[in-house]
């Protein structure tokens, strides 16, 4: 029994020596000049302190490794160990990655560590705009092992500043093409004062963007975006503005076959009209396509609304055009017979020959019973 209780104690102690002791650190007081987003070649300064919280006996495990890396150019890492209280600086040091081994932090338990560091350098050259690491900070177990939980990392937008310039062309090639819209509706009489109220707003934020220098990468995209933004409200204002204008010009056809309407009904010789019917008919399908185009306007489906008001102007046009019609035939009144066609103005030729011969008839009749009386 003894000896199976030493064989469990035992391989207690092996499990427990096989688990690799892992430190807490934390990051405290990180600052970063200049904040924000960076430009190519602008020298940057990272300061920050590390601090430990051990486990188990030591503040650091003897078999790991902290290591801090960056993507800034030419880097130097300076750096001091904080020993309760007492500062000991080391040698700066260059290159890309600071390796400290758990060989120079690893310190009893009771001893208050820590370590501030400053890295210098310079943002990197970029091909297009990116984040790029400024410094990165992780503990590695005895095996090489990353502890992802004790992973921190920082980063910076750098900034490719022909992006900048890209993007504002890109922005004021929209502005103009919203110009040419807005030109476009007014000249036909659409209302575009909405949409112009839009342009304004566009062509502000764009001067905006453009006015920023190289560091202000993140106001100029925001400018960008706002521009696009009112580009677009007033692209959707002039598409609405249009719809509208196709329904209220369908409507004239609408009203004015209505104004024929009561003609009919308002005269008692034509209020049962057999033509009527259809020409009423033809005028409540107008009216319909009308409702359906005013209900896209509301859903903001406006091509759909055109097409319906195209329609409506249609069917409205034509019911107009049979009531006009009618209307003509009942009032005309009695229609002499239409004569022959002649040829170059013969009728009227004819009609000076009958008339000239009916005088001369009544001459020679006058004549006669004048030669009658006298015998």
């Amino acid at each position: 029994m003894m000896k199976v209780t030493t064989l469990i104690t035992l391989a207690v102690i092996a499990l427990f020596l096989c688990i690799p002791a892992v430190s807490a650190f934390s990051v405290q007081g990180m600052t970063i000049d200049p904040a924000g987003s960076l430009t190519p070649n602008t020298p940057v300064t990272v300061s920050f302190k590390v601090g430990f919280s051990a486990s188990g006996d030591n503040t650091f495990p003897s078999g790991g490794d902290l290591t801090m890396s960056t993507e800034l150019t030419n880097p130097k890492w300076t750096y001091t160990l904080i020993l309760d209280g007492v500062e000991n600086p080391r040698n700066p040091v260059g290159g890309k990655t600071l390796d400290l081994s758990g060989f120079e932090l690893s310190y009893p338990s009771k001893v208050d560590e820590s370590i501030r560091v400053t890295l210098e350098g310079t943002a990197p050259t970029v091909d297009m705009t990116m984040e790029k690491i400024l410094v990165n900070i992780k503990e590695s177990d005895s095996n090489g092992n990353t502890v992802e939980s004790s992973m921190v990392n920082k980063t910076a937008l750098v900034i490719n500043t022909g992006d900048v310039a890209s993007a504002i062309s890109a922005k004021n090639t929209n502005l103009q093409t919203f110009r040419s819209h807005i030109d476009e509706k007014s000249a036909i009489g659409i209302d575009t004062s909405e949409a112009e109220a839009q342009y304004s707003e566009a062509s502000a934020q764009i001067a905006t963007a453009q006015a920023q220098p190289p560091t202000g990468y993140e106001t100029a995209l925001n400018a960008l975006t706002a521009a696009q933004t009112a580009i677009d409200a007033g692209e959707k204002a002039l598409d609405k503005s249009w719809a509208e204008s196709e329904v209220a010009n369908a409507q004239v056809p609408i009203n004015n076959v209505d104004a024929v309407i009561a003609w009919f009904k308002g005269n008692q010789s034509t209020a049962n009209d057999a033509q009527l019917a259809a020409i009423v008919a033809k005028r409540e399908v107008a009216v319909n396509y009308i409702s359906n185009a005013n209900d896209d306007i509301t859903s903001g489906n406006y091509d759909q609304a055109r097409t319906k008001a195209s329609d409506a102007f249609a069917k409205g046009n034509e019911s107009f055009t049979d009531a006009l019609s009618r209307q003509k035939q009942l009032t005309s009144g009695f229609q002499f017979p239409s004569l022959p066609s002649l040829p170059g103005g013969s009728i009227i030729i004819v009609v000076v020959i009958v008339v000239v011969l009916a005088v001369v008839g009544v001459i020679i009749y006058r004549k006669r019973s004048r030669w009658d009386e006298l015998g």
